[in-house]
């Protein structure tokens, strides 16, 4: 399988995304930090869905596991345990399931498991903006 080369213009335009996104990061505070972790999970999970659709396996292993990266090292490992009691535990547990269907989504290539956890976390990110960061507005949810 062979891939056309980018364009000159696509790869400025790559190069333009990355620096608006290194901008905001810089700027951001703890909570939208956590609105652009849950911003980068749901990209990663619409193209592991255009890859399984494809049938670009490569590709949506990637995407996948950059989703469950995501989930995994930067969403649940944010939660703290310590003085979060039982909503921590409930949030934590959450985040492993959605890490799992990802994971199921990935090795059966099933479509179902990928709808369940875009479901789930498309709530977990609504809920989030709703408490504590409504400024980010209705774009970590429309993707």
């Amino acid at each position: 399988m062979t891939y056309a080369p980018r364009s000159r213009a696509a790869r400025a335009s790559g190069s333009y995304a990355n620096i608006g996104l290194e901008t905001e990061v810089m700027g951001a505070s703890p909570e939208r930090l956590i609105s652009l972790l849950f911003r980068g999970a749901q990209t990663a999970l619409a193209q592991a869905r255009h890859h399984l659709h494809n049938g670009n396996i490569a590709e949506r292993g990637k995407a996948l596991s950059k989703a469950i990266d995501i989930v995994d090292s930067g969403l649940k490992a944010s939660v703290d345990s310590a003085r979060g009691g039982e909503v921590a535990r409930h949030l934590i547990a959450a985040y492993d399931l959605v890490i799992r269907d990802l994971m199921q989504a990935n090795l059966h290539q099933d479509e179902s498991k990928l709808d369940e956890a875009k479901i789930l976390l498309d709530n977990l990110a609504e809920a989030w903006q709703i408490a504590a960061d409504p400024q980010f507005g209705a774009s970590v949810t429309s993707l």
